[in-house]
């Protein structure tokens, strides 16, 4: 269990993030096209993890567009973003913003939330994910994480992608 707050009230998530240096653990997730993506759709590849609450929030949407236009820079990496948002919202925001370098994918009929350690047990978000960023490398071994420690604010963009380097 983590501690994080939401406007700066405190509440928990239900247990840690992967550790630095563990293998990336197996997860399944919905695409836009409601296909299911696993860690093995993207072997070989370095993968962000770009997990936030729900796109309909300014702070998760402003995530999504600064991954979004980092991930062109990034060579083997691909961007995943990662909520309880259905497939059918992922793809319209995707849609309307020109997100084009990120795969979305909706946790909504996995147990993804609580395998991350990331499912929030309090606040008005409870059940939602928390804010958090998770960088494995080719081989799927974790080589950063960030749980956001105030729900409210972005992500350390400049760390995970420097963990790439």
């Amino acid at each position: 269990m983590a501690n994080v707050t939401f406007k700066n009230e405190p509440t928990t998530t239900s247990g840690d993030l992967p550790a630095v240096g563990e293998q990336l653990p197996d997860f399944t997730i919905v695409g836009t096209d409601l296909a299911e993506i696993t860690p093995a759709d993207f072997a070989g590849k370095r993968v962000v993890l770009n997990i936030f609450p729900s796109l309909d929030t300014g702070v998760c949407a402003a995530s999504v567009r600064e991954f979004n236009e980092r991930a062109t820079a990034l060579d083997n990496t691909v961007v995943l973003g990662v909520s309880h948002d259905l497939p059918f919202a992922h793809d319209r925001f995707c849609s309307a913003e020109g997100i084009e370098n990120v795969t979305a994918g909706s946790v909504f009929r996995s147990t993804f939330g609580e395998d991350y350690g990331l499912t929030l047990e309090g606040s008005p978000l409870k059940g939602l994910l928390a804010r958090a960023v998770i960088v494995a490398d080719e081989d799927g071994k974790v080589i950063y994480t960030q749980l956001v420690d105030e729900i409210t604010t972005e992500p350390d963009y400049d760390a995970a992608v420097n963990a790439l380097h």
